[in-house]
């Protein structure tokens, strides 16, 4: 195994694993407060220190890890769900109407930031994890369905595919038994990628607020709250950061190494 792939794996699955864990254990109750052991620095009672309010901030990181995959996640299937049929039946219709249909939609969405439309949605039906979730994962669909475009295009050109045709094969069908399967590295890197920029966008609006709401833990809200107590209790603020530079790193590492194990040119040139 490539070292960042090594890597990758294992800050992405020790991040997983806090996640899981927390569905059935951690040290402290991450919503109990503790007043009288507020900003302590960490030690062997709380590993990590507590925050302003007495609150065990292991445990808030490990129910927060819960909170940022679960979103990223979500938001990763819906723009994998809805934006690689999008893009395999736009591939399939190269230059006519549905290609350009699905193309100035694209344009459309991508006007939109997922902050914006993240502010758009709570705008109208109030900020939560739900709509963070709708909105991160309405900025993916663009995202796989042009990866999706640009992989099936250079297929629907092979004999194979029109071997296929001729044998009476029906447009979905090459695509699904066919196409997908050709382009499937490409959209698993893809979705790497995705899963990462997933748990930036999640804590992004967590940290203004439009993401999980209390008493649910958000690294994005953990840092908001931390932001007047970096000088007076550092470790506040420095353990929510190192948990989503660490999480991003090794998902962004996970995705560059499965491109390189997974794409055979990648692969004879190593060789």
């Amino acid at each position: 195994m490539r070292p960042a792939l090594a890597l990758g794996c294992g800050l992405a699955g020790m991040a997983l694993a806090a996640a899981v864990v927390s569905l059935v254990w951690t040290p402290w109750d991450p919503g109990a407060l503790a007043i009288a052991q507020k900003l302590r620095p960490p030690s062997a009672l709380h590993w990590l220190g507590t925050d302003q309010l007495g609150r065990d901030i292991l445990s808030m990181l490990m129910t927060g890890a819960r909170t940022s995959l679960a979103v990223a996640a979500l938001a990763v299937i819906i723009g994998a769900g809805v934006g690689i049929p999008l893009g395999l039946a736009a591939a399939a219709r190269h230059g006519g109407w549905l290609d350009g249909a699905i193309a100035r939609l694209n344009d459309l969405i991508f006007a939109f930031p997922a902050l914006v439309t993240a502010i758009l949605i709570t705008a109208t039906f109030g900020p939560s994890a739900t709509n963070a979730i709708l909105a991160i994962g309405l900025f993916n669909i663009p995202v796989f369905a042009r990866v999706a475009r640009a992989g099936a295009l250079s297929l629907w050109r092979l004999d194979y595919i029109r071997a296929a045709r001729v044998a009476g094969k029906g447009t979905a069908r090459i695509s699904a038994e066919h196409v997908l399967p050709n382009i499937a590295s490409l959209l698993i890197v893809q979705a790497t990628i995705q899963f990462s920029l997933g748990i930036l966008a999640e804590a992004g609006l967590s940290y203004v607020g439009l993401g999980a709401q209390p008493p649910t833990p958000s690294w994005g809200r953990m840092l908001a709250e931390a932001q007047t107590l970096v000088t007076l209790a550092p470790h506040v603020a420095l353990f929510p950061g190192l948990a989503i530079v660490l999480t991003v790193l090794g998902l962004n590492l996970l995705g560059d190494g499965l491109r390189d194990a997974l794409d055979p040119r990648l692969r004879e040139r190593v060789a």
